[in-house]
């Protein structure tokens, strides 16, 4: 047997040494993500190239996209998932969901774990009116991602037959509806094509929220302990809703679909609707006519509610999970990606620097609606959220309905939301 040098012997005892780095180093943190798909349009193939284009400048961790529904899906089975303890390490869940998520112990602060100085630049770098809903006893505990405003459409082509100007929105509540009365065209007992429609399934608060808050109203204190659904900002909004069916005759009766509003815009069968700027590349690649985006009418005052999902991290993830977690959705959130996804969906780049960007001003220069939503968030406020937010919300959907069908008078479906919140609320006071 050859006897071994002891430059080899060194080499080998340096190559056996090294072993476990390099192996250390080819290590993947996998993570998984749950991400809800509830707008038309590519967008699992959107975020399937953020996480390959991720996974191509970070090899060590693979993060695998889960789409799992709407909002209300994707919460449902997180919860799920991570009570059973096989949950994702992170998720896309509506912004007010918040409150649900602390309650059940299932969520951690960002500031917690994003705690350099560039992590906290970086936190500060949203609109404030995208961060308010995350903001709950001193911390920050959802990222503003997949967000949005309510804004309002209008076919330009319809509003040059009805002999308005088809260069201007209703500027208020009593414009809207007497542009919607012109706009509504009648063929006997028939209607060919409404004035304006305004959605009362899915997210019926949220539009509902938008008119209480253009009357003065607050649905929600900040906290999330307490709401005031009854009050008369909010009787004078649900009052304005129904007069558009029933006094100005312009707004299909009972309850206007939220899925297909968008579609009977671009079908012309409604001159005018409110729904999401989620909504908004969807109508620029279908629409058939030219069209409008305005920020919604005014009546005391404008508003909007934001809308939309904030990125959460769950408790579960380990450290390293966590790590490669906040890394991700530091990279996603940047300003260029924040303006591509943007350009790409038609929701509203979350940081004033995405806005500053080639790609946006260029966006921009070509379609200037983008900026509306952008613009509108001057006058939003949060979305509403409460502590048991899905039956909170769910009781004053159900009243709301409730009046849009001319079964309650609006003060006697708002007075029992308000009822029925207070009761679910009180456990928290």
């Amino acid at each position: 047997m050859t006897m071994m040098t002891r430059r080899q012997a060194l080499s080998t005892a340096a190559a056996t040494l090294a072993m476990p780095a390099i192996a250390h180093a080819a290590e993947t943190t996998e993570i998984s993500f749950y991400f809800p798909v509830a707008v038309g349009g590519p967008i699992t193939k959107i975020i399937d190239g953020y996480a390959a284009d991720f996974q191509r400048e970070n090899p060590s961790i693979k993060v695998m996209p889960i789409y799992a529904g709407t909002y209300q899906d994707t919460l449902t089975k997180a919860q799920t998932a991570l009570k059973a303890q096989s949950g994702p390490q992170l998720a896309v869940l509506l912004s007010t969901d918040a409150f649900s998520l602390i309650d059940d112990d299932l969520i951690v602060p960002f500031d917690t774990i994003a705690n350099t100085e560039a992590d906290s630049a970086w936190l500060r770098s949203f609109y404030p009116a995208f961060l308010r809903n995350g903001e709950i006893d001193g911390h920050t505990w959802g990222v503003p991602f997949q967000r949005s405003t309510i804004v309002l459409y209008w076919n330009k082509a319809a509003f040059q037959d009805a002999g308005l100007n088809p260069d201007t929105a209703p500027a208020n509540w009593a414009e809207q509806g007497a542009f919607a009365q012109k706009l509504t065209k009648r063929n006997g007992d028939t209607v060919d094509r409404w004035g304006v429609q305004i959605p009362a399934t899915g997210f019926t608060y949220w539009l509902f929220q938008a008119l209480a808050t253009e009357a003065g109203g607050t649905l929600a204190s900040a906290n999330g302990k307490t709401t005031d659904f009854a009050s008369p900002a909010c009787v004078e909004a649900l009052r304005y809703w129904i007069d558009l069916s029933f006094k100005y005759h312009a707004h299909p009766p009972g309850i206007a679909d939220w899925g297909t509003t968008p579609r009977d815009f671009l079908e012309q069968k409604v001159a005018m609707i409110w729904t999401t700027t989620g909504n908004l590349s969807n109508i620029r690649a279908n629409a058939k006519f030219p069209f409008g985006v305005a920020m919604l009418p005014a009546d005391k005052r404008r508003g909007s509610p934001t809308g939309g999902g904030n990125f959460y991290l769950f408790k579960s993830a380990t450290p390293p999970q966590r790590e490669a977690g906040l890394r991700f959705i530091r990279w996603i959130s940047s300003p260029e990606r924040a303006a591509q996804w943007g350009i790409d969906t038609g929701y509203v780049a979350t940081r004033p620097d995405a806005w500053n960007t080639p790609a946006m001003r260029k966006y921009l220069a070509d379609f200037p609606a983008a900026a509306v939503a952008r613009d509108q968030l001057q006058y939003a406020v949060p979305e509403l959220s409460t502590h048991d937010n899905q039956q909170v919300t769910q009781a004053l959907n159900d009243r709301l309905q409730s009046a849009l069908l001319g079964k309650q008078t609006p003060e006697a479906a708002l007075t029992e939301a308000q009822a029925t919140a207070s009761r679910l609320l009180r456990p928290f006071h």
